[in-house]
């Protein structure tokens, strides 16, 4: 009978198989990797899967609780071990989906920090201005304008193929979760930057991907993530500016500027209206914030 180890290879092996980001299997492979830990006495072998039982995973989660982890991340190691028990009730490992049955932390109504568009515009004209001898400094501004100009997910960005894009009608194919297709159209801006980029975009025999390393190989994830890094670092001097914060900053100021929430939902590729209604909160507490600073009788 295979360990919990060999199970959990298994379990991403079929999560690549069915197309899951690369970035939620690396999560699910930490956070597995610390429960099997936790299962697997000092020396000795390693828990079988028949023998998780409810107390075991109580006194786990209890263990997570104690070293007061953020709502966030409890409910992500608890997503990932509820799929990982899926899998092995479906293979016949265990008889019951004990991490079911483990009650889910409510998360914090927190709203996401959004830049200003002042702020978000001197970041991207910041990048423009090239001032720091990186390597392939018209990939970078493309990616800047397009992660603001399209909202787009970073892994939807990294993930566009050449045949994605529609040069003439300015409109890209993006990939979402799920791997659910949409439209989305680009402005003059992205699409300057993006010209500008696949002008010297230097690719690998049989490449397609529309960003591309030093290896000429698909620009990864991990890659465009250290890039928005760099910048937002060096730029604006705010370390906690990734290519998220640039989605918020699309939505929140496309619904500042009068654009209805469902024509926003369908341009970010939300199933739900209720996610994409967060940014109408966001907009109101800015509101607030100018009424508070401005206004005579807010005082």
């Amino acid at each position: 009978m295979p360990d919990l180890k060999e199970y959990k290879t298994a379990f991403l092996d079929e999560l690549r198989l069915r197309n899951v980001s690369p970035h939620t299997v690396r999560c699910y492979e930490t956070d597995l990797d610390q429960v099997i830990a936790y299962f697997t006495p000092p020396g000795g072998e390693t828990l079988a899967a028949a023998d998780l039982d409810m107390l075991g995973l109580r006194e786990w989660l209890g263990g997570l609780y104690a070293q007061e982890l953020e709502a966030a991340t409890l409910r992500r190691k608890l997503a990932a071990l509820r799929s990982f028990f899926k899998f092995l009730l479906r293979n016949g490992a265990v008889t019951k989906n004990f991490a079911r049955l483990l009650k889910t932390p409510k998360a914090a109504k927190k709203l996401p920090r959004v830049p200003t568009e002042e702020q978000t515009g001197t970041l991207v004209d910041g990048v423009a201005a090239d001032k720091f001898n990186r390597p392939y400094p018209k990939r970078d501004l493309a990616i800047f304008e397009m992660l603001y100009g399209c909202g787009v997910r970073i892994s939807e960005l990294v993930g566009l193929n050449l045949e994605d894009i529609d040069r003439a009608d300015r409109w890209l194919r993006v990939r979402g979760k799920g791997k659910k297709e949409r439209q989305v159209p680009y402005a003059s801006k992205a699409a300057d930057a993006l010209e500008a980029w696949l002008l010297e975009r230097k690719a690998a025999e049989g490449v397609t991907a529309v960003f591309v390393n030093h290896r000429g190989v698909r620009l990864s994830d991990r890659g465009a993530r250290a890039i928005v890094s760099f910048y937002a670092r060096f730029v604006s001097g705010d370390a906690s500016v990734h290519p998220h914060t640039l989605r918020h900053a699309f939505a929140t100021h496309l619904l500042a500027d009068g654009a209805d929430l469902r024509s926003i939902q369908e341009l970010l590729g939300h199933t739900s209206l209720s996610t994409t209604q967060k940014y109408t909160q966001i907009a109101l507490t800015e509101l607030m914030a100018v009424y508070d600073k401005s206004h005579p009788k807010a005082h």
